[in-house]
């Protein structure tokens, strides 16, 4: 495996379906404008990634989807295995180093505040250390990088709660890491009301 390929980006995904996605959301917009800023935060995933030097495995919540914005020349499309978020992850990172690859990042597909440039300095960053994770506002992280397997990482977390950064850094305690900046992920309806580029779905909201 070349260098240019050493890298691996996971992209964990829901599939955009309506009154599936973004139900937090969903209880002050509606399921219509929550799946269109969900289709919208997907679009711009796709964007910020498919240039990236890593290859990519996009993993789908329910079902892999053929015919969609994950392009099939740039994206191996999988399907998350598990029966909690660690466990799906787990898989993802243990399928990914099994493969081969020396440096894996995992990721959401709601992160508006992620930028391409963010990602490659994730990856730069294991160059010197062992792990690399970015915090979120909400107490939880949105991307978490890896050069061997973590194990514990994955367990004893209540998944979805603001306490899961608090306690995946005390797991990491002892080794080696490297933090990014905190950013915002799209959850519920404040994480979008004073963002410009939302304010289109906010106008479509106040109208109806």
């Amino acid at each position: 495996m070349t260098q240019s390929t050493s890298n691996l980006l996971l992209i964990f995904t829901r599939n955009p379906e309506l009154g599936k996605c973004k139900t937090r959301l969903a209880a002050t917009t509606g399921n219509q404008i929550a799946l269109d800023i969900y289709n919208f935060l997907l679009e711009h995933t796709s964007e910020i990634t498919k240039g990236l030097r890593a290859e990519k495995y996009v993993y789908y919540s329910e079902e892999i989807w053929e015919d969609d914005i994950w392009q099939a020349k740039t994206y191996t499309k999988k399907l998350q295995q598990g029966i909690d978020l660690g466990e799906r992850m787990r898989n993802a990172f243990t399928d990914g180093f099994q493969k081969g690859f020396q440096k894996i990042i995992i990721i959401g597909s709601d992160m508006y505040d992620l930028s391409e440039k963010d990602i490659e300095n994730a990856f730069s960053m294991l160059n010197d250390h062992e792990f690399v994770i970015g915090p979120a506002t909400d107490g939880g992280y949105y991307l978490l990088g890896m050069k061997s397997l973590e194990e514990k990482l994955f367990s004893n977390k209540a998944w979805g709660t603001g306490n899961v950064l608090k306690h995946t850094l005390e797991d990491l305690r002892e080794t080696n890491y490297a933090m990014l900046e905190e950013r915002n992920d799209v959850d519920v309806y404040e994480d979008i009301e004073t963002v410009e580029a939302f304010q289109p779905f906010i106008k479509t909201l106040k109208n109806d």
